[in-house]
């Protein structure tokens, strides 16, 4: 038998090619598709969507990035972890990696231990040094110390978070909370 005209390896290189486009359209859609349920909240609903990103580029930094994010949305944290510590070894001067890896490390401030939140704080320390006015890396380092009860510290984070960003009303709010927490006589660091 035969080649037909069809199975030429020019043809197969041209049927090959648009596979491979229809592939990377099919990706670009998913991911913004994923963006979209990410900015929304839905974190849940955008994992299947970034899995399937995952299995045809799993070196994507936006990809491993947002599926790392999309675990940290629907409180799956365990599972970010693996995903945003490969971002940081592909990026490793991108601060997003490391403050999505530092909410990873963290999990639930409530249920944190302090070996979690030493490597929270590790991780928002290279934010800021990779970008000083990132958003948010003083201000949820500054939510650690007020766990682990050291009012020193949290004020000074709130403090940066403010000259961060002037209009966080948030860091005003709790800087405040922080300095009258700071004046009561029973006011030490807990040993966590």
């Amino acid at each position: 038998m035969t080649d037909s005209a069809h199975d030429s390896p020019a043809d197969r290189a041209e049927y090959d090619a648009h596979l491979e486009r229809l592939s990377e359209e099919q990706f670009r859609r998913q991911m913004r598709q994923a963006a979209h349920l990410l900015s929304n909240g839905q974190g849940e609903d955008a994992i299947p969507l970034l899995k399937r990103c995952h299995d045809l580029y799993s070196d994507d930094i936006d990809v491993l990035i947002n599926l790392g994010g999309a675990y940290i949305l629907a409180g799956r944290h365990r599972l970010a972890v693996p995903l945003l510590e490969r971002a940081s070894e592909l990026a490793p001067d991108n601060p997003a990696v490391w403050s999505n890896l530092a909410a990873a490390y963290l999990g639930q401030i409530i249920l944190s231990t302090r070996a979690k939140q030493d490597r929270a704080l590790a991780a928002y320390r290279r934010v800021i040094e990779l970008d000083a006015a990132y958003p948010n890396a003083h201000y949820n380092m500054g939510l650690i110390y007020i766990d682990r009860r050291d009012w020193d510290a949290a004020y000074t984070a709130f403090t940066l978070a403010i000259e961060s960003n002037p209009h966080d009303e948030d860091a005003h709010a709790m800087r405040q909370r922080v300095e009258q927490l700071r004046a009561r006589p029973d006011a030490s660091p807990s040993a966590n």
